[in-house]
């Protein structure tokens, strides 16, 4: 069996996380290591987070050819002999009073407010208490997207800031988003992360999965289309096998964002081993161009049907 030499650099903070060459975008590039000596093969040498808007990937393989390096010269026997793996970093947990704490948090959520002026309060908290979405002070108004996993573990929170009318992400000045870990200076801590969601699976072991990009989705469309358990894999370059092991024997239908749509239909050839898995074309089907090009995704699609209806 061949032995793997290279790989990205897995997620353990920003720390990991660098300025894409391409784009020139700070905390987005992912570099490749080399796994016998557990350094950056190359400050160039690696893969933009931003796929649909960047979609920079500067392989090993295209490094070596482009600088005549010779790959078997690069992997001799002496440096295979000398290699000793890497240890498996233990994974951190968040504790669980943290996460409760910030459920009934009485300071202002802008997205929950969103929710309220979408449905009403009693929807709104039944989806805290669902989805264990928290309220944190980092910024005013800010909210706690905790990735709670299948064994009722909590991985780490996402602390993100939303408009309270529009339930639209704030990205300016900066893009708010932080991790609750990172906000509490809980130093060092492996993050692996898991579905959003993920909790939620075992109270139904029949019922079919939806996967989308963002936890907001996930939230809106756990009301309007109840025949799914709804998971969110935070972002479009995170749907991967790692995370998927806990979906296999079950029937999992994606609702990628109208800019992904491509990348996750290929990435389904990777995952069927675990899952069933098919890919919704209700967006694609229904969208207009202008929408195409804005990027639609689900929850901004039955949001707008629900209104349309209110008139």
């Amino acid at each position: 069996m061949k032995e793997l030499r290279y790989t990205l650099e897995p997620y353990k903070g920003m720390k990991t996380r660098f300025r894409c060459p391409n784009c020139n975008k700070n905390n987005v590039f992912t570099k490749y290591i080399d796994l016998h000596t557990n350094e950056h093969l190359n400050d160039a040498v690696g893969c933009c987070n931003r796929l649909i808007k960047c979609g920079y990937h500067y392989k090993p393989k295209q490094y070596f050819q482009d600088n005549n390096i010779s790959f078997k010269t690069s992997t001799g026997n002496n440096r295979i002999n000398q290699f000793k793996p890497v240890p498996k970093t233990k994974t951190n947990f968040i504790d669980a009073e943290l996460m409760q704490k910030s459920k009934v948090s009485k300071s202002q959520n802008n997205f929950v407010e969103f929710l309220s002026n979408i449905w009403n309060d009693e929807t709104a908290q039944e989806l805290v208490e669902k989805y264990n979405i928290g309220t944190s002070k980092f910024w005013n108004g800010a909210t706690v997207f905790w990735q709670v996993d299948n064994n009722s573990r909590i991985r780490s929170g996402k602390i993100m800031l939303y408009n309270s009318i529009n339930g639209k992400r704030i990205k300016e000045p900066y893009n708010y988003i932080n991790w609750v870990h990172k906000a509490l200076r809980l130093e060092p801590f492996n993050l692996e992360q898991c579905y959003f969601g993920e909790h939620l699976l075992k109270e139904d072991t029949s019922k079919p999965v939806a996967i989308v990009e963002s936890e907001k989705t996930a939230i809106l469309s756990s009301v309007f289309l109840p025949e799914f358990i709804w998971l969110a894999c935070g972002s479009v370059n995170n749907l991967n096998e790692a995370k998927t092991r806990c979906l296999k024997g079950r029937n999992v239908v994606l609702f990628p964002d109208l800019n992904c749509f491509d990348l996750w239909n290929n990435q389904i050839q990777t995952l069927t081993k675990l899952a069933t898995f098919r890919i919704s074309t209700l967006l694609k089907d229904n969208a207009t161009d202008e929408e195409i090009e804005q990027g639609l995704d689900l929850a901004d699609y039955l949001i707008n049907i629900k209104r349309s209806l209110e008139i």
